[in-house]
């Protein structure tokens, strides 16, 4: 299928590795050109050399997120380059310290809002007068199915991802009259690298091996998922270039649960 991506610029933060660079990848895959960052310039330099092979032109720019000016100079990179961005990919973020409600600092609290929402903020705030000029522009927030099923361990990352899926609904409001469409995805247990190093920490300490340490997480912590296993990369990543396209067109303040089912709610 031809999404009609082609050419168009694509910015995905946190691409250096799990869903951010299978962002990328599958974006690549139907030809745009990518704007790619994270804070690891190793990392980012070996995702540069594993999108080379679909012949569109990538800007890796180390940046930390949680700094404006840093952000900034991503921006005035990513123009030099391009011209523009027609395409804006929130991805990156953190869960944090796994600690419960009362063990959290406040400190801990703004920590973690900084890079989760407010880094998103910014960005969509310096992306969205670029997209106004041509009248047509794509954000996709990635979230997770914590913003609308919250983790009792994990009370300020829910938080974050819950605020995340607020401002997409309010920005489809603000932004569709401009021909920008902002939607979220929220995956599940996506086999990421750090779930996997998760699952081996894990099958380690049990005497176990890493598929029985996460048939045991999916049982204890992740009953609700109805396929019975983690979902891959590729799964969550087409969704993402599904909604960049002109496929998606009609559709603008949705949330897009790539969830195996996990959110029990309608």
């Amino acid at each position: 299928m031809d999404l009609n991506l082609k050419e168009k610029v694509a910015l995905v933060t946190g691409a250096s590795k799990g869903i951010g660079k299978g962002v990328a990848e599958e974006l690549a895959k139907e030809g745009c050109n990518l704007i790619i960052c994270a804070r690891d310039q190793a990392d980012l330099s070996q995702a540069v050399s594993d999108l080379e092979k679909y012949n569109v032109d990538v800007l890796a720019v180390p940046t930390d997120l949680t700094d404006e000016q840093q952000i900034d100079k991503l921006i005035h990179k990513s123009q030099e380059r391009f011209g523009q961005i027609d395409i804006l990919v929130n991805n990156a973020g953190t869960i944090g310290d796994p600690l419960s409600f009362m063990e959290l600092s406040t400190e801990q609290w703004r920590e973690i809002f900084e890079l989760n929402v407010f880094s998103a903020v910014t960005l969509i705030r310096k992306v969205v007068p670029m997209m106004q000029q041509n009248q047509w522009g794509r954000i996709i927030n990635i979230s997770s199915e914590n913003g609308e099923q919250p983790d009792p361990d994990m009370a300020h990352y829910n938080v974050t991802k819950g605020a995340l899926n607020n401002l997409t609904k309010t920005l489809s409001k603000v932004l569709g009259k401009d021909g920008i469409l902002v939607n979220t995805v929220s995956p599940a247990f996506i086999k990421t690298p750090l779930v996997e190093n998760m699952m081996k920490e894990q099958a380690e300490k049990q005497g176990i091996t890493p598929e029985e340490a996460e048939q045991g997480f999916l049982k204890n912590k992740r009953p609700n998922i109805v396929l019975e296993r983690a979902g891959e990369v590729a799964e969550t990543a087409a969704v993402v270039v599904f909604l960049a396209s002109d496929k998606a067109s009609f559709i603008t303040g949705a949330n897009f649960r790539v969830d195996g089912g996990s959110v029990a709610s309608v």
